[in-house]
């Protein structure tokens, strides 16, 4: 009997409807971005609002705003309260700015030109097995954000990066243990969200971010409005070059934004420099069975998109640890689909 005669015989219209589904998921991205940029969320925090109410509010098209609110509807972003008045779902408050949980600033950078445009490049992406962000934005990504003219996208990324932390960071902090540490470094920290709320746990730590110049003056402004600076301190520095000494090391969504060269560099450089008896902590997301359904995949195709790093299973984690003289000593999750994974040296 040749291969695959057992497989279950399709539905054509059921698959059609199936793939236009997934492709309308360019829609629902650019939904999420207006009700972001429109700050609709924001307008509709204190109650329901009808669409002409929140068009006069945002100085918006009043018809434009009726159809993308009665969009968002449809995908459970908002409710609808009859009488052209909408409120907000527990989905939709995500959406608001400045407060805990946002993910307004992950939706503005994820839709916004520097991410669009890499993303049109995506098939050249995979034929290259290399980011075309060179090729979409005349630099990789982080130089980009590096750019005086792009600042505004810069700080929008980094909100996003703290408001994502904010997801794992609590449960992080909860699981790890700091017993002996004394000294911490949150390598490439941004602005030491992480870092801080362990010092914040702990009294006796003192804390550290290494980053690029640009990220490390938020890092010191955090602290100082944390009341943690005499405990803290921002160091400007490259993490393929070299790292400070420390007793703990953070490596928080940092190794999928890099191959398994520059990663092993990284965790090299932090071997190198460690106390003695210190240990990493890697945050990351971790890949799981194939074929069953995974988000961590889908965010594995951004990060071929957009750098040339990518997500990793269990195994290539192990094997870019064993490469750099660490061992992967135990993992638990942290919440918001992400794992701690510590590592001791060998």
């Amino acid at each position: 009997m040749p291969r695959g005669t057992d497989v279950a015989p399709s539905d054509p219209a059921a698959d059609a409807a199936a793939v236009f589904d997934l492709l309308s998921g360019l829609v629902v991205a650019q939904v999420l971005r207006a009700l972001a940029a429109l700050r609709i969320a924001d307008h509709l925090a204190d109650g329901a609002l009808t669409a002409e109410e929140v068009a006069e509010r945002e100085d918006s098209h009043p018809r434009a705003t009726y159809r993308l609110m009665r969009a968002a509807s449809s995908l459970g972003l908002l409710s609808y309260e009859g009488g052209h008045r909408f409120g907000l779902t527990g989905r939709g408050r995500l959406l608001r700015s400045g407060v805990p949980g946002s993910l307004r600033s992950l939706v503005l950078t994820q839709t916004g030109h520097s991410h669009w445009q890499s993303w049109a490049l995506f098939p050249e992406a995979v034929r290259q097995g290399t980011t075309q962000t060179n090729k979409a934005l005349g630099s990789d990504i982080f130089e980009y954000f590096a750019q005086p003219g792009n600042a505004d996208e810069a700080a929008l990324f980094a909100q996003a990066m703290g408001d994502l932390s904010g997801l794992v960071t609590q449960g992080a902090v909860a699981a790890l243990s700091t017993t002996g540490v004394s000294t911490v470094v949150d390598v490439g920290g941004a602005n030491g969200d992480f870092v801080l709320a362990l010092m914040e746990a702990d009294p006796r730590l003192h804390g550290q971010v290494l980053d690029l110049p640009h990220a490390v003056d938020s890092a010191r402004g955090a602290a100082e409005k944390r009341g943690l600076s005499g405990r803290f301190s921002a160091l400007a520095g490259d993490f393929f070059a070299e790292v400070p000494s420390a007793d703990l090391y953070l490596l928080k969504t940092i190794l999928h934004d890099w191959d398994d060269t520059q990663c092993t560099q990284i965790l090299r450089n932090c071997r190198s420099a460690v106390n003695e008896g210190g240990r990493v902590l890697v945050v990351e997301m971790v890949i799981g069975e194939i074929g069953k359904p995974d988000f961590t995949t889908r965010a594995d195709m951004a990060m071929l998109t957009m750098t040339n790093g990518q997500e990793r299973d269990l195994d290539e984690f192990d094997a870019l640890f064993a490469a750099s003289g660490w061992r992967r000593s135990t993992t638990y999750p942290v919440g918001g689909g992400y794992f701690g994974m510590e590592l001791v040296a060998v």
